[in-house]
């Protein structure tokens, strides 16, 4: 941020939250990055229009007193791939420090690659599995990224109304087991879905299965579906910031312990709390609020 009006307002907007913004870099002069979004309330459409923030940030301006004292009895980083300069320097730290990194992989970006590097969870868009692997179908790509980055223990895929998708990697070694093909398996996951409920709910595969993909390889773990809130027509107001608010849950999730087989209906329900008022925070429910099965 800069020291602008806007800048001024995201920093208190995050002190009234409870975040310490004592190790933020606050550039001197410039603008603050915002976005304009359009709400189309027939189409449950948007459109954003971002204008990034001016000058942006350098490498050099992170001190390592600032980023020794921020890392400081941290569980979690997380990145959005934004300032990968600056990030990559946050991910060395951190890598050397075995705190757990979780990247939000929402499209192929300058930097990217080497972020995922370091990454032990990424959670991703619909389309980037397919993207980045070039492999033929979803379920495939998830077996080429979790093969193509050993540090990596789990990668969800996020599918709108569909829910979600995650592979995750086994701690023992099923190299003896028979193997399973990974689109089999989901096929399979997707008859067991009770579909006369509208909650959020998780299937799962058995654990330590040898996954497959043809083409690709294969490797030891399981796949778990998870499905999306049912969310009535009249209560669907704007879908902006959905996708965070999934990572957000996510990120308690692995901070607090939480199974996936809980982790992943939660984040689902938070999501879908998200989608029912408008604006990208407006709407979010505490976790106290009656609509989280915590």
């Amino acid at each position: 941020a800069s020291n602008d009006a806007l800048g001024k307002s995201i920093l208190k907007e995050l002190q009234d939250d409870g975040v310490d913004t004592s190790y933020m870099t606050v550039a001197d002069g410039g603008n603050s990055p915002f976005t304009y979004i359009i709400v189309d309330n027939q189409t449950k459409t948007r459109t954003c229009i971002h204008t990034p923030g001016y000058p942006p940030m350098k490498p050099e301006e992170l001190t390592k007193e600032n980023l020794f004292a921020a890392l400081h009895g941290v569980e979690m980083v997380y990145f959005d791939v934004r300032l990968h300069e600056t990030a990559l320097l946050v991910a060395e730290e951190a890598s050397q420090r075995k705190i757990p990194i979780l990247v939000d992989a929402e499209k192929k970006r300058e930097g990217l690659d080497d972020l995922l590097n370091f990454a032990s969870y990424v959670v991703c868009s619909a389309k980037f599995p397919q993207a980045w692997t070039g492999a033929s179908s979803t379920p495939v790509a998830l077996v080429h990224m979790l093969l193509r980055l050993p540090n990596l223990k789990f990668v969800i895929v996020t599918r709108g109304e569909k829910g979600c998708l995650m592979l995750e990697r086994s701690m023992t070694d099923a190299s003896e087991t028979e193997e399973t093909d990974v689109e089999d398996l989901l096929e399979s996951l997707e008859q067991k879905v009770d579909l006369s409920s509208s909650m959020a709910k998780c299937v799962a595969s058995k654990s330590n299965l040898r996954i497959s993909a043809d083409g690709v390889g294969s490797m030891s773990g399981r796949l778990i579906m998870g499905t999306a809130e049912d969310i009535p027509s009249e209560e669907l107001i704007d879908t902006t910031g959905a996708g965070d608010a999934f990572i957000g849950a996510v990120l308690y999730g692995l901070c607090t312990g939480m199974p996936v087989e809980k982790m992943l209906p939660f984040a689902a329900q938070v999501a879908a709390c998200s989608c029912r008022a408008l604006g990208a925070r407006t709407g979010l429910p505490h976790l106290t609020d009656p609509r989280l099965s915590l």
